[in-house]
């Protein structure tokens, strides 16, 4: 698994997301879940080798805080909540475990 960032513009960051095959764990499909559109899935798309490539933009400066917690859910006849194996940090979340975080400060 892997995040990259590109600002577009000074007020847009597009977030990439990028899973790998083995981290697939054998997924048909792969939704990725984002606190900045409240926690809605976004369909990651599966590649002909088995790896899954998903993006969303967010607005920079709307928010104090720039960091954003994601997970991505894994259907296999139930939903599994996966972190991110490579994210740049993860936060406590409310049911006990963690999130991943991407930032949207440019570095």
């Amino acid at each position: 698994m892997s995040v990259s960032k590109r600002f577009t513009d000074n007020k847009k960051l597009t977030v990439f997301f990028y899973i790998k095959k083995d981290a697939a764990q054998g997924a048909e499909q792969i939704d990725l879940i984002c606190e900045h559109n409240g926690w809605q899935p976004v369909a990651m798309k599966k590649q002909k080798n088995s790896t899954f490539r998903g993006s969303i933009t967010v607005n920079v400066g709307e928010k104090v805080c720039y960091q954003y917690r994601f997970k991505y859910t894994m259907p296999d006849g139930s939903v599994k909540y996966e972190n991110d194996w490579d994210a740049e940090r993860y936060a406590q979340n409310p049911f006990g475990g963690e999130n991943s975080v991407f930032s949207a400060v440019k570095e």
